[in-house]
């Protein structure tokens, strides 16, 4: 008995909580206060906006915001396919990118590519062999995993350095993607680097990667 009246005693104290808040919610969304019989309508429209409050549960427009223009978009579409539709124009050296590398990017990734202290860059599995599976002591790096250098200019130019990333040029892109390239033994030291260059090296990992081209059906899991 004490047991069915304690817990009679928590539903009823539930519902009575759920009770007012609803009374409290039905006065806030009540654009007219708790007197107005009207149906309650959300009015988070800013003060200027041409935007009408809407009912309750209904689509509309929130009254902030405007439509992305052709100029807000293209700052963001800037994505690079593997086969390299997408680079930009312009380019660089490996010379030049070795700076901008030891300026920004030597901090995190060390002088060779190979200290850190975050992701080591540099460094080839002998024979360009593909063993990560069998041998977790593998380091997965541009050299010996990254299978397509159009990505890697994505990639540097959406994401790196860590402190300020989307802020090195083109041009200083394309040259810290040399700089990489160099450091992994696959472009000299006095290449040229531009998007013919970046689009046309085959990288060591390139066959060990296949494109998901599935569509659908039973064999998605």
């Amino acid at each position: 008995m004490r047991s069915s009246s304690r817990y009679g005693l928590r539903a009823h104290h539930l519902a009575v909580f759920v009770s007012a808040l609803f009374s409290v919610w039905a006065c806030g969304v009540n654009e007219g206060g708790p007197e107005d019989p009207g149906e309650p309508t959300l009015s988070w429209t800013n003060p200027g906006s041409s935007a009408a409050p809407f009912p309750s549960g209904q689509g509309g427009r929130y009254g902030f915001g405007s439509p992305a223009s052709v100029t807000d978009i293209a700052v963001w579409d800037i994505d690079i396919s593997p086969n390299g539709a997408g680079l930009p124009s312009g380019g660089s050296t490996v010379t030049e990118g070795l700076k901008v590398y030891q300026k920004k990017c030597m901090a995190c990734h060390g002088p060779t590519g190979t200290e850190g202290p975050f992701d080591v860059l540099a460094g080839r599995v002998p024979g360009d062999e593909f063993q990560f599976a069998e041998d977790r002591s593998l380091r997965s790096t541009v050299g010996s995993y990254w299978p397509f250098a159009t990505t890697l200019f994505d990639y540097t130019r959406r994401a790196m350095p860590f402190d300020f990333p989307g802020s090195l040029s083109d041009e200083e892109v394309y040259g810290v993607v040399g700089a990489m390239l160099f450091l992994n033994d696959l472009l000299p030291e006095d290449a040229v680097v531009d998007s013919a260059t970046v689009a046309e090296i085959i990288m060591p990992a390139r066959d060990r990667f296949i494109p998901d081209d599935r569509t659908g059906g039973p064999i998605i899991r």
